[in-house]
């Protein structure tokens, strides 16, 4: 970003245009981050509505209780979306990688539908709440310090590697003692990233705005967010939640 300060004292037209142009940073900064979290937020909503509604409809049960290659199709659909935004967001037009954000949010919302036929209402509305008010302070926390979070998100992002290594390890072992303790880890380690995602989000404003990047950054940033926000409530959701049995 450009160093808008004048050093000599005498510069008052110079010192004007600094004040102007900082606000209008601050302002432009403003706008992205809202954009950020709309898109953001407008995800987890529409998440929510299909995996209600899926779940509601009866279909959830099946396709989940009743097994078959369909299960695996949803299942791993969200993450193939992922990695097509991730990968390809360089060579894919804004509308493109918008199109694939309410896809992935839509994915999301039939492969989640399955919390609806094992945790209870309350325990969900009680894990997104816990879920929410914990995303809006730490995120808070990543848009005002002036910490630089870098380092702690790299310890973060090789802790998750190895959450997702015990995570796979407990799908065959089966151990309840070690699933509580990865669903700790777990919303731990997406505590952390949702600070370190929002500061990143802060810092990446200046390298696209008024680009034509600008729009893909709003998205992929919106993807971090919602992603950090999911997997902290789904391991709120685990390690605090009833199920219906």
């Amino acid at each position: 970003m450009a160093n808008w300060s004048d050093p000599r004292p005498n510069a008052a037209p110079f010192a004007t245009a600094a004040v102007t142009r900082t606000s209008a940073y601050d302002a432009g900064l403003r706008s992205y981050m809202l954009g950020v979290y709309n898109y953001m937020a407008s995800g987890i909503l529409l998440t929510g509505i299909v995996a209600l509604g899926f779940a509601m409809s009866g279909l959830a049960a099946q396709v989940f209780v009743g097994g078959g290659i369909l299960k695996w199709i949803i299942t791993l659909a969200p993450l193939g979306f992922v990695f097509a935004m991730s990968f390809g967001q360089q060579r894919m037009s804004f509308s493109t990688l918008q199109a694939l954000f309410w896809g992935f949010a839509i994915v999301m919302g039939l492969s989640l539908s399955t919390i609806f036929l094992v945790y209870s209402p309350l325990a969900i509305g009680q894990a997104f709440f816990a879920s929410a008010a914990g995303f809006a302070a730490l995120s808070m926390y990543g848009y005002v310090t002036k910490r630089d979070l870098t380092a702690l998100g790299s310890f973060l992002i090789v802790g998750l590697v190895g959450l997702i290594v015990a995570s796979i390890v407990n799908l065959f072992v089966q151990s309840g003692p070690l699933g509580m303790v990865i669903s700790a880890v777990g919303v731990l380690i997406f505590a952390g990233l949702t600070a370190y995602d929002t500061q990143r989000t802060k810092s990446m404003y200046q390298y696209v705005a008024g680009t034509p990047d600008e729009g893909r950054a709003k998205v992929m940033s919106a993807l971090s967010l919602y992603l950090d926000f999911i997997n902290m409530f789904l391991f709120i959701l685990r390690l605090f939640g009833s199920s219906r049995n």
